[in-house]
């Protein structure tokens, strides 16, 4: 938002540099920047006067000006009518940068020869510095500008660039800003109630105004004006526009985006004698409506959109555009001007819908009070009167169906306290209410229990200024103390007590000690879009396409559906990201899925999914030429699960999407958390991936309720470890889980572990060979081989009764 500084000053004549003001505004944190409108603008442009004006000697249209630049003295050749002897104009010398006052576009100005006189230089027109359209003369300046200056300088106009939040909608005109500052520097702005002298009929006789939607539209007011005369804006007019960064069009349309500018409410003007049924409703469009809109568009409407009508067509878009069927024209007379208050969520869909966004519309979005809409009624009827002539009628429009009451907060002194963290007297804080333009009720008094009142006597009520529409809650309230009393004056204390421990959710702490383990493992994060398209999902599945959760209103086809699963986004990466890796690549994704269910119910489990493809590389300096295969992938899981301070059991599996016979069933106790193995390769295929891939997925949810990540300190045992070797011949169809489980219920058993598996010639068909290496210990004293014998004793009487093994011989 850009605001004049010679504007602003007439409504808060602050003795501050403006980057003193910029830099108490940026304190109070709203970011200002100081700009020049005009720097560098206008190279070799000089504020020039002209000393003699001379026929030109073979044409009858030139005439021969001689200009004093204050660096000397040059004659040019131009046709402009309005050259005096004595006028201070514009000069632009050889190599000035100007714009071409026959094509708009920017040239260098050159020597020239015009009907024989050479021509060192031009007197510019505002068209050719590009500050309007006017070229009929040269722009003629104050007797007082000094010759010799830059144009840049002495047109330019300091400017505060103001980059707003998005909750400061009052910072978004003159007015507003002169209230931020004065509270900030403690000056009340001037800012008077606008009014205008009527001297017509009755309105009321004139027009009539229906709101049907009442929630869309909470106020609307109106004023006439006949007789007005369409035309160029005054020069002080047209500047500030420009200043502001806004095109002059005519006095009408300019009179109303300066009242905006001034004011921040948006007005619109239409061609009274146009509205043929002079009944103006309010309400939404309906299904299929069109208006041509005031750019020559025909915009086809939506039923959340709301319009101004007539009974039988439409005349503009509420908020955003009006319509080409009652534009003000150089042809109008009698003008009928809007202002009201529109829903800011309706707006902003409709604009955004459109595609129209626009300085009204950007400060609809942001929320207007209905307590604006009159007073700047009033404000732009009372300019155009005093720039376009006319007559207003008696009176105005006020429609407001719904009697809105003005809001208020109740403020806590001890609650000021409290969230600022030091003791501020309560005449200070009602100081800093006052300073903001505030109203301050005493909402408890006391002494006057006995009237029904309260005993408490902190407490205030507060009544915002209607341009705060952002001040909702106490909080707010005392953000504005903080604000305006600077922060720079909250002193700094210490606590006195020591800050809580943050307590991280079990969910969201699991996620990032697995983030942890899994970067220590080699495995990169793969973060991708919880949408995907049908298409994908079925890729990863050999089974009948299952339901999902479709977008009402997808980006794309690739987004139409939410994932029910994790593994699609990664085989696609993997697949991309395969061919740049000469090594092994080991991906995994932390995510929701989202699995329908009956009822129109919703599950939407976290899981964690990983992917390994290639060779298994162990270090910088070794490299293990070997691939990654499906031990590899149960040992990542099984140290994670361990890492978590659980333990986890490993069972056959028959999942289609994983391979038979390379795929097992991941189980916490009796709970099922997940699944890992060999991709299918049929899937794999479906993916241009041609070397086999390793995957697993953990079901973080469901693991959560088990883990407890909390490790727990024991003593290193001081009695020595005994390790004996155990060979059994078993039946194929007997686990090594079955064989681990049996021999780990053994108290003294610290350890079991397989290190070796052999089928062929030397044990009998159907049968395989099993070795375990076993770590027998005791807590409270060292084990002697009596002892030990008799526990494997028991062991291998267990492990034959339960399934049949036998000593290796």
């Amino acid at each position: 938002m850009k605001i004049p500084l010679k504007w602003l000053k007439e409504y808060l004549p602050a003795d501050m540099t403006p980057a003193e003001l910029a830099e108490r505004m940026t304190m109070a944190g709203t970011e200002v920047t100081v700009l020049n409108s005009h720097k560098d603008k206008w190279p070799n442009v000089y504020v020039g006067q002209i000393m003699e004006v001379n026929r030109h000697p073979n044409a009858d249209r030139l005439v021969l000006v001689k200009v004093d630049w204050g660096q000397g003295q040059e004659t040019v050749v131009t046709g402009a009518p309005n050259c005096k002897a004595g006028d201070k104009v514009v000069f632009a010398r050889t190599g000035a940068v100007l714009i071409d006052g026959h094509n708009g576009k920017e040239m260098v100005l050159k020597p020239a020869v015009l009907r024989g006189v050479e021509s060192c230089g031009m007197v510019c027109s505002e068209r050719e510095l590009g500050l309007s359209d006017e070229h009929e003369g040269i722009l003629i300046l104050p007797a007082d500008a000094p010759a010799g200056m830059l144009a840049s300088e002495y047109l330019g106009e300091i400017i505060l660039d103001l980059e707003l939040t998005p909750n400061r909608g009052d910072l978004m005109c003159v007015t507003g800003v002169a209230r931020e500052l004065g509270a900030l520097i403690d000056r009340l702005p001037s800012i008077s109630t606008p009014d205008f002298k009527a001297t017509g009929k009755d309105i009321k006789d004139k027009i009539n105004i229906e709101i049907k939607n009442t929630k869309l539209c909470t106020r609307y007011t109106a004023s006439l004006i006949e007789g007005i005369k369409i035309g160029e804006s005054p020069d002080w007019l047209k500047e500030r526009l420009i200043a502001c960064g806004m095109r002059p069009i005519n006095n009408v349309v300019d009179a109303a985006n300066y009242v905006m500018l001034e004011f921040g409410q948006p007005l619109h003007s239409f061609d009274y004698d146009q509205i043929k049924s002079k009944h103006i409703i309010v309400r939404p469009a309906a299904e299929g409506e069109v208006l041509t809109t005031l750019d020559g568009v025909e915009r086809k409407l939506s039923p959340d959109m709301l319009l101004i009508t007539e009974p039988d067509r439409i005349i503009a878009l509420a908020g955003v555009m009006g319509g080409e069927n009652t534009e003000v024209t150089e042809k109008t007379v009698n003008i009928l001007l809007e202002s009201a208050t529109f829903d800011k969520q309706s707006i902003r869909r409709t604009a955004r819908a459109l595609k129209l966004q626009s300085e009204a519309s950007a400060r609809f979005e942001k929320g207007l009070s209905f307590e604006l809409a009159p007073i700047a009624l009033k404000r732009a009827t009372q300019l155009i009167l005093e720039i376009a002539g006319g007559q207003a009628a008696s009176g105005f429009i006020d429609v407001m169906p719904v009697n809105k009451e003005k809001k208020s907060i109740v403020l806590s002194l001890a609650k000021v306290n409290q969230v600022l963290g030091y003791d501020r007297e309560q005449p200070d804080t009602h100081k800093i209410a006052k300073r903001l333009g505030f109203v301050w009720i005493p909402e408890y008094i006391p002494g006057m229990e006995e009237f029904g009142y309260g005993s408490t006597d902190d407490k205030v009520r507060i009544y915002p200024g209607y341009w705060r529409m952002d001040i909702e809650t106490d909080i707010d309230m005392i953000e504005e103390v903080a604000r305006i009393a600077g922060y720079d004056t909250i002193p700094s204390l210490s606590l006195d007590k020591a800050i809580p421990k943050i307590e991280i959710p079990p969910l969201p702490g699991m996620k990032r000690f697995l983030r942890q383990i899994l970067s220590g493992y080699g495995f990169q994060e793969l973060i991708s879009y919880s949408f995907t398209s049908r298409e994908m999902l079925s890729r990863v599945s050999l089974e009948a396409e299952s339901e999902c959760l479709a977008i009402s209103n997808p980006m794309s086809s690739e987004q139409e559906v939410m994932r029910t699963s994790l593994r699609p986004s990664l085989y696609a990466s993997l697949a991309a990201n395969r061919r740049f890796e000469k090594d092994g690549l080991r991906l995994y994704e932390l995510g929701r899925v989202y699995l329908p269910k009956e009822n129109n119910k919703q599950e939407e489990p976290e899981m964690l999914c990983a992917v390994l493809a290639g060779s298994s590389s162990e270090s910088w300096w070794q490299r293990n030429t070997s691939n990654f295969d499906f031990f590899d992938v149960k040992g990542i899981v099984e140290a994670i699960i361990s890492r978590l301070g659980l333990s986890a059991d490993f069972v056959i599996s028959d999942e289609p999407g994983l391979t038979r016979g390379y795929q097992a069933s991941v189980r916490v106790g009796d709970m099922p958390v997940g699944v890992l193995g060999q991709v299918n390769p049929q899937i794999t295929d479906k993916f241009d991936l041609t070397e086999p891939v390793y995957m697993f997925e953990i079901n973080l949810s469901k693991l959560v309720t088990r883990a407890t990540a909390r490790r727990k300190f024991s003593p290193i045992n001081r009695f020595p470890a005994v390790e004996r070797d155990l060979a059994l011949v078993i039946d194929r169809s007997i686990t090594n889980l079955q064989v681990i489980n049996i021999i780990s219920e053994y108290d003294l058993v610290k350890n079991v572990e397989l290190f070796d598996m052999y089928q062929g010639k030397q044990v009998a068909e159907n049968k395989k060979s099993l070795a375990y290496h076993l770590v027998f210990q005791s807590d409270t004293h060292t084990l002697k081989d009596a002892e030990v014998d008799g526990v494997m004793s028991q062991i291998l009487r267990r492990l034959n009764t339960e399934t049949g093994a036998v000593l290796r011989s």
